[in-house]
């Protein structure tokens, strides 16, 4: 009996090549991402041998984003949404700008149409969300407060995108050059909007009344069963079926119906089950992302069009960097947050793709621009990694340089110094806290509920702001920085909590607040055993995580039960 093998013939030479050629890369040092877009290209058209099934790759790779922004939603609240909205609202917003004018500019100078430029623009200023989430959570930055605004902002731009794409059918005659077709008139572009937005709010007010009370609660229910299988065919048939429903009935992306799939379902008490569950599919699928990306792209463009390549290249890299650099910082936030916002959207993807194949489609851009937005994802997607490299030398040494230019930490902001209104006596044998998220928040309202003196140190504006206005002595700034530490006057600290769960970052504010007050107490926290051991290798502090610190109070419970139920 013949069979149709082609999806298992795809997976293997797929699987096979990314295991080889990422084994390669990372002997050399490489991030694994360039050889799984090395994969890609040698299974594509523009190199002999097999070539793979496109079609199917892309949908495998489609199931892949889906599953991975199910698990970022897991882990991403609608508050954590909300907090975030003052910068990744307009920062978003005000980036796409910036790079939809760059590839215009560029599109232009090239002789192409307007329409086609501001389309090339477009493709080029929306960040791939499997990049961006890798990214983050190999340094583990997803659950910082920059991983937070960097994902919130990935949302907006993904919002943008799905408007973009409902409305270039509808604009397409009047983006066309003259005489190529009928420019649709004020009503149609009226009515096309209007219908956009309202399935977009339909969409929102589903998940956020019915899908917030349902999911959880269908979670619950397969749980109860005992069967890991069922659990685990639950959690995927969510991500995919939600993803795919809210597509079909809403015209949103899969990766945002996904994502809000998993914000819902984190409501439910097994939401950390659930990502556990899902993580091996998400990163055996993310690879296959990668591969499809490669299999897009044609070496030739390179040798023809070298120049070209170049401008797309810089405008990603380069020009979207510098954007998202400028936005933050004028939005008043610190060094630590622009520098890490800015490399997680120095590249490209899929939305690109889909955005530049629709336009070829309609007959608004050419195969030479399809071949430079996919030239354009390849290689930012290769230096992607390269950027976050160079994050931790600069913070390194902006934070050691003494010169006021090169750390600009905008002491004379109002935020960024205490107040002469601040109760000296508070000042003195208190309390440091850096960081106000869920753990900094709670230590927060302890250490009041106790009436012990304590200042906080955080890099969000927003929340100095709410914690001055209930009285709270609070200091704007990255605590890194031995000016902010010493703002929320640490020389006469008793001792110095650091809430903040970016390892990299607790580290330097350990070592920078023993370097300004040498012997002064310190207590850090962390995610788990593994970096616990290199905390205390370093002698930085007292560690603390939350495995062992529930087993410690578990186990001091039981002592006690023990002691009451002992007869006399």
């Amino acid at each position: 009996m013949q069979h149709d093998v082609s999806l298992i013939t795809m997976l293997a030479a797929a699987f096979g090549s990314a295991l080889l050629l990422g084994w390669l890369a990372h002997r050399m040092r490489l991030p694994a991402i360039v050889g799984f877009l090395a994969a890609g290209v040698l299974l594509g058209p523009a190199t002999p041998g097999y070539v793979a099934d496109m079609a199917l790759a892309t949908q495998l790779a489609e199931i892949g984003v889906m599953l991975l922004m199910f698990g970022v939603g897991l882990h991403f609240s609608l508050d954590d949404l909300m907090e975030v909205r003052g910068i990744a609202l307009p920062g978003a917003v005000l980036q796409i700008a910036v790079a939809v004018a760059m590839g215009y500019g560029v599109a232009t100078w090239w002789g192409w149409h307007w329409g086609a430029g501001l389309l090339f623009g477009l493709a080029l200023s929306v960040a791939s969300t499997v990049v961006l989430l890798k990214s983050l959570e190999e340094r583990r930055l997803l659950d910082t407060s920059d991983g937070k605004i960097a994902v919130g902002w990935l949302v907006v731009e993904d919002l943008v995108m799905v408007l973009v794409l409902v409305m270039l059918p509808v604009l397409a005659p009047l983006m066309q050059p003259a005489g190529d077709g009928a420019a649709p008139s004020n009503e149609a572009l009226g009515a096309a909007l209007g219908l956009t937005l309202l399935k977009i709010t339909a969409f929102f007010v589903v998940m956020l009344v019915i899908g917030r009370k349902v999911f959880p609660k269908l979670l619950w229910a397969v749980a109860q069963t005992g069967s890991r299988e069922l659990f685990t065919l639950a959690v995927v048939s969510s991500a995919i079926g939600i993803a795919f429903g809210a597509a079909m009935l809403f015209d949103v992306s899969f990766a945002l119906g996904a994502f809000f799939a998993g914000m819902m379902m984190r409501e439910s008490d097994f939401s950390h089950r659930a990502a556990a569950e899902s993580l091996p599919f998400r990163d055996a699928f993310a690879v296959l992302f990668f591969v499809s990306v490669g299999m897009l792209f044609e070496p030739a463009v390179i040798v023809e069009q070298p120049l070209r390549v170049l401008a797309a290249v810089a405008i990603i890299v380069i020009g979207k960097t510098l954007a998202a650099l400028l936005v933050v910082r004028l939005l008043r936030y610190p060094w630590r947050t622009a520098l890490t916002v800015g490399a997680s959207l120095a590249q490209i993807g899929e939305f690109s793709f889909i955005l530049a194949g629709l336009g070829l489609m309609l007959g608004l851009l050419g195969k030479e621009a399809m071949s430079l937005v996919v030239a354009g994802a390849v290689v930012s997607i290769a230096l992607n990694p390269l950027l976050f490299a160079a994050i931790e030398p600069l913070k390194r040494r902006l934070a050691a340089s003494g010169d006021a230019e090169a750390v600009p930490q905008d002491l004379a902001d109002p935020l960024a110094v205490l107040p002469d209104t601040v109760d000296a006596a508070r000042l003195r044998e208190h309390a440091v806290l850096v960081g106000y998220g869920r753990v900094g928040r709670v230590l927060a309202e302890q250490l009041g509920a106790r009436g012990l003196p304590f200042v906080v140190v955080e890099s969000r504006r927003d929340l100095v702001e709410a914690l001055r206005e209930r009285g709270q002595p609070a200091v704007l700034g990255d605590a890194q920085l031995p000016e902010v530490l010493a703002q929320a006057h640490l020389q006469h600290a008793r001792l110095l909590v650091v809430a903040t769960p970016d390892m990299l970052a607790v580290r330097q504010i350990a070592r920078t607040a023993q370097a300004l007050r040498p012997g002064v107490k310190v207590l850090l926290r962390t995610h788990s055993a593994d970096e616990a051991e290199l905390l205390a290798e370093a002698n930085l502090g007292e560690v603390f995580y939350a495995e062992r610190e529930l087993a410690i109070g578990l186990a001091d419970r039981i002592s006690e039960v023990f002691v009451e139920s002992r007869p006399g």
